[in-house]
């Protein structure tokens, strides 16, 4: 789907669900909070969505979906998630659940379960359980053979949408013997159970997205005919690894939209509340705040935007890129939320004021973000597992794979680049040849950036030098990475693997990516983007944002430059556009005074 195409679904999507703070909007924040304190599952808002066909916008067309690519059905949920994470997660479930069926399912299947969902039929995905977590592989909920199909004995828990869900794919051992191949995926209608062979679990109380149900399902012989089995017995590992690497890149799109929501609010506050004869937007730290909250914001942007995209582009490198992005992204605006309470000060307490209110709740929402679908340790040992290749790869690459990396880079980065049919089939559990083509692009990446500056006059040529210095000081720590790495594993010998020192050498990685993606999105999509983007001073403060993660208290930027990213900030706030490369118009604001004068 083009830009301008999705620019105009989102539109219209934001035009039905109408401006939050209005209460009779479809989706208004005091209902919003309403269900959130009460933890009831929001079936009106998901229902809203289901009629509009967002659900559908996630599913393959050639079966009965309205999906043409990933990007189009997680920017759609991020509009809904900018109003309620919860809801978000709800609805997007449904299509999280279908992808073991898009991976391996056959036509029929695929066909079927898409039908139901179009009747108003929901899923769920059925892969934790309460002692095993991410252990996949210590999982015990099995499979017994009998005529004509499976048994099935055990309990999932906790699981999204277990309960209200009317199928659940479950991963279940059918090998006796424990390892890789001794799993299986199959796809339980909980309506043709029979009797007394399965039960929900009651809703848990939750801290966050607290109107989620998140409960799980038990098994008490639970039959399911051997048409229910989802590609071949033993492939249930690798298919489960597989719909979990896309699920780690679509979840960050509820980590985005929480800092959107907060940021707005805090705009707010900053831009109405006077004190000492100037408005608090204008005090020059607090402008400085809100200036490098929205420069996290259009930091996790680029590396969501390459890592969204890579899912079609680079399917065989989605292993690295899902790991980065949902380590890196979390992590980072978890630190801008909390910036932000800064700026709302005691406004944070506030929690019956639908304007406050909705910040706390982001900063309780965000969390399920660093911890669903693989936590920040499963992540960070993913990359740690592929270091080695990685940055040997970066530190001497071959010319061939870099001459394909610069050309894959206007896909991955160029948001009016036409994507490749998804094919999630095609993802690999390991990157190949340590390849990452955000890394392995940045050099020319940064070229790019260089012959912009010489093009540009004043005071952009010197940001767009100092921009370009700054990423390949950051891009070139990958050599020094790679001896570090070398050293500590010929010091630790068979510990290195498990050892915090490769995990914080993961963690340098996905910086040496971030500051990679900054620049890539900037030089391959700035021919497609609407004023006020891209901005040079932006740019710098962004690769300024990453570097404070090495060097917390050296700045790169001046006030000047802060100055320019807070008109950029205003004119976004002003004019009612997602916080976002893309710049999706909103719903029309209505006047919300109220929130100054408390």
């Amino acid at each position: 789907m083009s830009k301008s195409d999705l620019t105009a679904l989102a539109a219209e999507l934001e035009e039905y669900l109408g401006d939050p703070h209005d209460p009779d909007s479809r989706m208004p924040f005091g209902g919003v909070l309403e269900f959130d304190e009460s933890g009831a599952y929001p079936v009106h808002y998901v229902n809203l969505l289901r009629r509009w066909g967002a659900h559908l916008r996630g599913l393959p067309a050639e079966q009965g979906g309205l999906a043409g690519n990933v990007e189009t059905g997680v920017n759609l949920m991020r509009l809904v998630a900018r109003r309620d994470p919860s809801t978000a997660v709800g609805t997007a479930l449904n299509n999280l659940s279908f992808m073991p069926a898009w991976i391996t399912g056959t036509e029929e299947q695929k066909r079927s379960l898409i039908a139901d969902m179009r009747r108003g039929s929901s899923m769920s995905w059925g892969l934790s359980e309460r002692v095993h977590g991410s252990d996949l592989v210590a999982n015990e909920v099995r499979a017994e053979r009998v005529e004509g199909g499976w048994r099935l004995y055990g309990e999932k828990w906790p699981i999204g949408n277990a309960t209200v869900a009317d199928k659940m794919v479950v991963f279940a051992r059918t090998g006796e013997r424990p390892g890789p191949a001794a799993y299986s995926l199959f796809v339980v209608d909980k309506w043709l159970a029979e009797p007394g062979t399965i039960e929900d679990t009651p809703f848990e109380n939750l801290y966050g997205v607290r109107a989620l149900d998140l409960s799980g399902v038990r098994f008490d012989g639970t039959f399911v005919p051997d048409s229910a089995m989802l590609g071949r017995r033993g492939e249930g590992l690798e298919i489960a690894l597989k719909a979990s690497q896309t699920a780690r890149v679509v979840l960050m799109h509820l980590a985005l939209a929480a800092v959107d929501t907060s940021l707005r609010l805090a705009m707010d506050f900053a831009e109405s509340r006077v004190l000492l004869g100037d408005t608090v937007a204008d005090v020059p730290y607090t402008r400085r705040q809100l200036a490098e909250a929205f420069a996290d914001l259009m930091l996790a942007d680029a590396v969501f935007l390459g890592a969204t995209r890579s899912l079609q582009a680079a399917p065989e490198q989605v292993s690295v890129w899902s790991s980065v992005v949902k380590y890196l992204v979390p992590t980072k605006l978890q630190r801008t939320l909390s910036q932000l309470t800064v700026v709302l000060g005691a406004r944070t307490f506030v929690r019956d004021h639908p304007h406050y209110g909705m910040h706390q709740k982001m900063v309780r929402d965000i969390l399920i973000t660093d911890i669903a679908d693989g936590n920040t340790v499963v992540n960070l040992r993913n990359l740690g597992h592929q270091l080695g290749s990685l940055l040997a790869s970066a530190a001497d690459p071959d010319p061939a794979a870099v001459a394909v990396a610069e050309e894959r880079a206007a896909t991955l980065f160029g948001m009016d680049a036409e994507l490749p049919p998804y094919a999630p089939w095609k993802q690999e559990l390991f990157s190949r040849g340590g390849l990452d083509d955000a890394v392995l692009a940045a050099p020319d990446g940064i070229r790019r950036l260089r012959e912009l500056a010489d093009a540009a006059a004043g005071t952009d040529r010197e940001r767009l030098l100092a921009a370009a210095d700054t990423a390949e000081e950051l891009v070139g720590r990958a050599g020094a990475l790679h001896g570090r790495a070398r050293e500590l594993k010929a010091r630790l010998g068979r510990a290195y693997a498990q050892s915090p020192e490769l995990f914080d050498l993961a963690k340098e990685y996905c910086l040496v990516h971030a500051a990679a993606a900054v620049v890539l999105s900037y030089v391959h999509s700035q021919g497609v983007l609407e004023a006020p983007l891209p901005n040079p001073a932006l740019l710098l403060l962004q690769l300024e944002r990453v570097r404070r993660e090495l060097y917390p208290h050296e700045a790169v930027t001046d006030q000047s430059v802060v100055d320019d990213v807070m008109q950029v900030l205003r004119h976004l706030h002003r004019e009612d556009r997602l916080f976002s490369l893309w710049q999706f118009p909103l719903a029309k604001r209505t006047s919300d005074s109220s929130a100054a004068r408390i």
